[in-house]
């Protein structure tokens, strides 16, 4: 088992059980967790959370980060991952806890959980996004040398006898054999022979070979005086001693007055992560799941068999994103008659005004999603007008194709500036498995003026529904 997947909620799916034995003393606190407890790791319940990562700066590297819990999957029922099995915290935000984060379905990167804290009442956590692990480098593989003596392999090297002299010897040896030849050739050839093996000459400018010995190897060794002016390095055996480390503190009794130590405490507890503040303009999302289980990768991304047809899907979408927001142009004027003669004769000609640009729509985003393997496209727009924010517009789009390929609006929401706090404007957050059936829902962000929640929509069966709200709900959603 990796580390990766052992630090995630798994660590809760055994203490769930210890914890809710604990829970059984009392009535209250009991009806907060509806699973139902067994010692058997296979019947363990089955935990899967989801939660939103938010961050400024580069993917991968941000400047300031916080992770928002959003549900917890405990036996088939969503909990809100913001206040389930809080001590304080809630049981989503518990150190150690790892999320993946996923972007349309595919793994980005890690987070794990370092520590929590609240944010206009609110908690959230905080922590560090790490790289995925790579796969494992192979081993470098070490050529083993093997002496065989069985080798039948035929190797060359010179026979050495026990009588055989040496190098040196040899050399003398084969000197004096050849003096001796001299002297049996003559008398002037062994004499002079004789002179030129055992008479060295006596020149004093001849070099000579030998071994150089260096003065200060001798001095080091022992076996000269050296110079003694020559300064000699020695390695001093005692160590300093550690003048900032305090052992004992003889007259001081209180065992909880704080004591300055050098170096790091073990104890000291996880590191802050750089904590982000409000809402900024330039912050990004991402989703975040957390299961004791490793399930495969499922993109949402559609395929579509003719690559025109999003084009003209989008063209639609966005002509009822237009005439909810109010942004549609008045009809052109009625053609102008003109009268003109050639030739004696009257004509007349009808001059049609061209058709004005269609009116922007400010920070649209279209997604298209395979929210299951199979189905349809489902296609999802959010926009909103270029005014003042007391004045401006909001609208989310929820639609599919039908049979004849026409675009059937499934779910609409249009509120304004001065109501977001009765109808929030909704954000596209991505595409997540919530459920852990292989089916994905659509994740938003409900923003108003004051306060923020997030809600789940499943897409199925040609409908739209409200399938899960943090928060409790507070918000009413204006669908039609």
């Amino acid at each position: 088992m990796s580390l990766r997947h052992r630090s995630k909620l798994r660590i809760w799916a055994g203490g769930a059980a210890l914890a809710a034995a604990s829970l059984l003393l009392c009535g209250a606190a009991c009806a907060q967790y509806p699973g139902q407890m067994t010692k058997d790791p296979k019947k363990s319940p089955e935990l899967r959370a989801v939660a939103v990562l938010e961050w400024t700066g580069d993917l991968g590297k941000p400047k300031a980060c916080r992770i928002v819990p959003v549900t917890v999957l405990d036996q088939g029922q969503l909990q809100d991952g913001g206040v389930y099995l809080a001590r304080p915290e809630p049981m989503a935000l518990a150190g150690e806890v790892e999320y993946e984060l996923e972007k349309n379905g595919k793994t980005i990167g890690l987070f794990d959980i370092e520590n929590s804290g609240q944010e206009q009442g609110s908690w959230v956590g905080y922590g560090k996004w790490k790289p995925m692990p790579g796969p494992p480098k192979p081993k470098p593989v070490v050529a083993k040398i093997e002496d065989n003596e069985d080798d039948d392999k035929p190797v060359l090297h010179r026979k050495k006898h026990a009588g055989d002299p040496t190098r040196g010897s040899g050399s003398a040896s084969s000197g004096s054999s050849s003096s001796g030849s001299g002297a049996g050739s003559g008398t002037t050839g062994s004499s002079s022979g004789s002179s030129t093996a055992s008479n060295a000459p006596s020149d004093p400018d001849r070099p000579v070979l030998h071994k150089h010995t260096d003065d200060s190897a001798s001095a080091s060794s022992g076996s000269g005086a050296g110079d003694p002016d020559q300064p000699k390095i020695k390695k001093d055996k005692k160590q300093p001693e550690d003048e900032a480390r305090v052992e004992s503190l003889p007259d001081v009794t209180d065992p909880d007055r704080p004591r300055l130590k050098r170096g790091k405490s073990s104890d000291s507890g996880p590191g802050v992560a750089p904590s982000l503040m409000g809402l900024p303009t330039d912050m990004e999302q991402a989703v975040a799941v957390s299961d004791v289980k490793s399930r495969p990768e499922h993109p949402w991304s559609y395929s579509w068999a003719n690559p025109d047809d999003e084009a003209k899907m989008k063209a639609q979408l966005e002509d009822v994103a237009r005439s909810a927001l109010g942004l549609n142009a008045p009809p052109p004027p009625a053609p102008k008659k003109t009268t003109a003669a050639k030739t004696g004769a009257t004509h007349k000609s009808l001059k049609t005004a061209p058709a004005p640009e269609p009116a922007p729509l400010v920070d649209e985003q279209f997604r298209v999603f395979e929210l299951a393997y199979g189905s349809g496209a489902t296609l999802v727009l959010t926009a909103h007008t270029d005014a003042p924010k007391d004045r401006m517009k909001f609208v989310t789009l929820i639609a599919q194709p039908d049979l004849y390929g026409n675009l059937l609006v499934l779910f609409k929401s249009v509120t304004d500036g001065a109501h977001l706090d009765e109808t929030p404007r909704m954000k596209l957050i991505d595409a997540v498995d919530a459920m852990a059936d292989n089916r994905g829902e659509l994740l938003f962000e409900l923003r108003g003026d004051t306060q923020r929640q997030f809600a789940l929509f499943r897409v199925l069966r040609g409908q739209a529904e409200k399938l899960f709200v943090t928060g409790g709900g507070e918000f009413g959603l204006a669908s039609n």
